[in-house]
């Protein structure tokens, strides 16, 4: 019997959403009972204005992953300015799940993140620096390798250089080679760096 009732509230809910609904009815209905009316809420709100707001409101509470990834799946489609800065205080989170969801959505947002690209890299905390640098993994941006050679110049955390070492690894120019091998001098002892260092160089080498 339950599993009746629970297939006539799934029917119910895809009539709804054929029918349409207002911004105001699912405003109201991304805190349902139900996860599975969270849910479509969440994915069906994003073309409405203000709807990055209400998300990141929901946000807050959703426990359900299925949730979750709708919340974050609307927040890439609306891909405001406004959703960029509600998702990079959420690098400081504690949940890895969320900072990664938020890392991914930021990737595809190049032209906004790259009017804040040069704060995260200076971020007072050295993991959100390291988040920022992972965000210029696969961020298309022309700008993303002299943003990462600015963190060779400016960083003293060796576990922020040593990713934007790897991240140069990819993206990095025979041009950038001396500058790269530099860090060997100024970090003598630190031999993990090193071993980025001749990785990195080796594949942007080519060898």
């Amino acid at each position: 019997m339950a599993l009746i009732k629970k297939k006539k509230q799934h029917t119910e809910v895809v009539e709804h959403r054929d029918n349409g609904r207002s911004f105001d009815e699912l405003a109201a209905q991304l805190f349902d009972e139900d996860a599975t009316v969270r849910r479509w809420s969440a994915r069906d709100i994003a073309s409405f204005d203000g709807a990055a707001k209400a998300l990141f409101t929901t946000l807050e509470k959703e426990n359900q992953p299925s949730v979750i990834e709708a919340i974050f799946t609307s927040l890439e489609l609306i891909g405001t300015d406004e959703v960029v800065q509600g998702l990079m205080p959420l690098l400081r989170s504690e949940d890895a799940a969320e900072r990664n969801n938020v890392i991914e959505v930021l990737q595809t947002m190049p032209d906004i993140v790259a009017l804040y690209i040069v704060e995260l890299l200076n971020d007072r905390d050295s993991d959100v620096r390291i988040f920022a640098v992972d965000i210029l993994q696969v961020l298309a941006h022309p700008d993303t390798p002299k943003w990462l050679m600015s963190v060779l110049k400016d960083e003293t955390h060796i576990n922020v250089l040593a990713t934007a070492v790897d991240r140069l690894a990819e993206v990095g120019t025979e041009d950038m080679i001396d500058e790269i091998m530099s860090l060997k001098e100024r970090f003598q002892n630190e031999y993990y760096l090193h071993f980025a260092i001749d990785t990195a160089i080796s594949r942007i080498k080519g060898d």
